[in-house]
């Protein structure tokens, strides 16, 4: 049983960082916090919120008050917001005085890992508000990308493609983060090794208002005939325009160049990618991680490359 003199040595401040009728549930302790004591995540990866959602959750919580607590943590006499920023700001736009509040003792980086996780959970985080957050945990707390996907629930090539859009020009990252373009128009644009390329091809693609899929066109720079000639023969199939609206839906799962040669009743599916770690992502995505290219075969495709690249353009056989 406390004794006086250990009551005293908490100090009197003590009472009003755990206000009183705390509620017990699920072994969770919640507590109603002044809503003036809490502060902002400093590590929070979202940058953007949009004023719309806001909204509708301050008027949702103006009728049903907040369900979900926040996650927060003590710092400096204050709680210092862990999870929870869109329910932050829509209770103080609602008015709130107070705001229930699980209290924890979270690290930096358990602070920085769990507001990361809990806006990829919610699926709607910018692109570079995640890229940002994965370099973020890998910098300052020297994680490998590896740990980093293990930590979040993504496979690892996932991440390392993320981290590469940290590399674009500052226009298309800004261009990301107003969702002028997506990842799957970002990406061929890393393909390219010259910044004022990169940026040429991004005015184009906005200017045009272009599908990912048209984008991969306009960067790889080819077409079907291109390719039938350099093959020294015709496709057995065509692009058929009754599968356009699938051929869209892939492309955006997989965020990469996806063509259905053929009919809805037999054709082939092509689906391109640009790198060794591309390739892991798409294969992780199409077999949820149960193929997965080995070093070996890796190597083995750099050499057939190589001996590809080498050979004289043959001509077509008629």
């Amino acid at each position: 049983m406390p004794t006086n003199a250990s009551k005293r040595g908490l100090g009197k401040g003590l009472g009003a960082l755990i206000p009183q009728g705390s509620v017990f549930t699920g072994g969770r302790t919640i507590v109603n916090v002044d809503i003036s004591n809490v502060v902002p995540n400093p590590r929070q990866p979202r940058t953007r919120f949009s004023k719309e959602s806001l909204h509708d959750l301050c008027e949702s919580i103006k009728a049903q008050g907040v369900i979900e607590p926040i996650l927060a943590r003590m710092r400096n006499g204050k709680y210092e917001l862990v999870a929870g920023e869109r329910r932050l700001r829509a209770a103080k736009m609602a008015g709130l005085a107070a705001i229930p509040t699980i209290v924890k003792d979270f690290s930096d980086e358990q602070s920085l890992e769990l507001s990361l996780i809990e806006n990829l959970q919610r699926e709607d985080l910018n692109p570079m508000d995640e890229a940002e957050g994965y370099a973020r945990l890998t910098s300052e707390f020297g994680l490998t990308q590896d740990a980093v996907a293990k930590r979040v629930g993504k496979d690892r090539s996932t991440v390392a493609n993320m981290v590469r859009l940290l590399a674009l020009p500052k226009q298309i990252k800004d261009s990301l983060r107003k969702e002028e373009i997506t990842v799957g128009h970002a990406r061929p644009l890393l393909s390219l090794d010259d910044a004022e390329k990169q940026l040429h091809f991004w005015r184009e693609i906005v200017k045009g208002k272009l599908s990912a899929r048209d984008a991969e066109v306009l960067v790889s720079g080819k077409d079907e005939k291109a390719r039938a000639k350099k093959g020294g023969r015709k496709r057995a199939y065509t692009q058929n325009a009754e599968l356009n609206a699938l051929i869209e839906q892939l492309t955006e799962h997989l965020a990469t160049r996806v063509k259905i040669l053929g009919s809805p009743e037999r054709g082939r599916i092509e689906i391109e990618y640009y790198s060794k770690e591309d390739l892991e992502r798409v294969l992780e995505l199409i077999t949820g991680g149960k193929v997965r290219p080995t070093a070996g075969q890796f190597s083995r495709f750099n050499a057939d490359e190589r001996r590809e690249s080498d050979r004289p353009d043959q001509q077509p056989v008629n």
